[in-house]
């Protein structure tokens, strides 16, 4: 059962007496509804074979229920406040390892002994497996969840509370405001299932949007369609970086130190597309070809 330390009053009470408040710096909005709790560790589904992510201890309720169910809780906390009052909480469980840092190194990775203290506990014991479940701080869910695709090991799923607008934009299709690199980049490597639409009373305090518990399991069978990860993700990016642009001025643009124009032409001339497309139009599996006429073009 969900921890009564994660309800409203013990919250405000616990805070007052150590003389501090939820910081909005670090995205602290505490999710507040014990059901919602309940739902985000159901759908994570730890298992006695799982080493858990969990990035933003906060008070360390949820941090506490998956160490019910797990092998092993990696939890990740970058305020020193928040880092001591869960240490306090969870005193009593043998089985979590509390980091008091950043969980990312840079936009593009996470902390190195993050993924090292993960690993030390996966291969701790035969059949052990990583997920991530967490109440993501809104600041940082789009590095985390899009850098675990392509950490080692893989996570089998990743389960968090995000922001809404961020969810609609990891599953946007092409042709909308939303479609965008990484909504190319997360649907291209793994498949995402929005489990409920949180509304802001459900947290404190309460954020100024809604939220959406999201549940996303990474494709064995879509990441196979791509033959460098690396390059994947620096061509998409580059594609959308100049949206607005037709789609071959925005390539010539992207492409500028390694292709000039004749060489981009070359490459887009067998997809025949229409002059006045753009890279917001283009559907995943365009885009995919796409990246690896210029990936082959680029080895010649």
């Amino acid at each position: 059962m969900p921890s009564a330390r994660q309800t409203v009053t013990y919250l405000m009470r616990r805070f007052q007496e150590a003389g501090i408040r939820p910081e909005a710096r670090h995205g602290q909005n505490f999710l507040i509804d014990l059901n919602l709790l309940d739902l985000l560790l159901e759908t994570a589904a730890p298992t006695s074979n799982d080493v858990m992510l969990e990035v933003g201890t906060g008070m360390g309720s949820l941090t506490g229920m998956l160490a019910d169910h797990a092998a092993h809780v990696v939890t990740v906390e970058i305020d020193a406040r928040m880092h001591q009052m869960a240490s306090e909480e969870l005193e009593q469980d043998g089985n979590i390892t509390m980091l008091l840092q950043d969980a990312l190194r840079n936009k593009n990775n996470l902390a190195d002994n993050v993924l090292e203290e993960v690993r030390k506990h996966v291969n701790a014991a035969p059949g052990r497996q990583f997920k991530l479940a967490a109440n993501l701080p809104y600041n940082v869910a789009t590095p985390i969840l899009s850098n675990l695709l392509t950490v080692d090991p893989l996570p089998v799923s990743l389960t968090a509370t995000i922001q809404k607008e961020l969810a609609d934009r990891m599953a946007a299709p092409p042709g909308v405001k939303d479609y965008s690199a990484l909504s190319v980049w997360m649907q291209s490597l793994c498949d995402m299932h929005v489990v409920r639409i949180l509304p802001p009373q459900v947290f404190w305090p309460r954020p100024k949007v809604h939220s959406a518990i999201i549940h996303i399991v990474p494709n064995a069978e879509k990441r196979a369609k791509i033959p460098d990860l690396d390059f994947f993700h620096t061509f998409v990016r580059g594609l959308f970086l100049h949206r607005r642009k037709f789609l071959r001025s925005g390539l010539v643009a992207a492409m500028q130190e390694n292709l000039d124009k004749p060489a981009v032409d070359e490459v887009l001339a067998p997809f025949h597309f229409p002059v006045d497309v753009r890279a917001e139009q283009l559907d995943l599996e365009t885009i995919q070809q796409l990246c690896e006429a210029f990936r082959q073009r680029m080895v010649v």
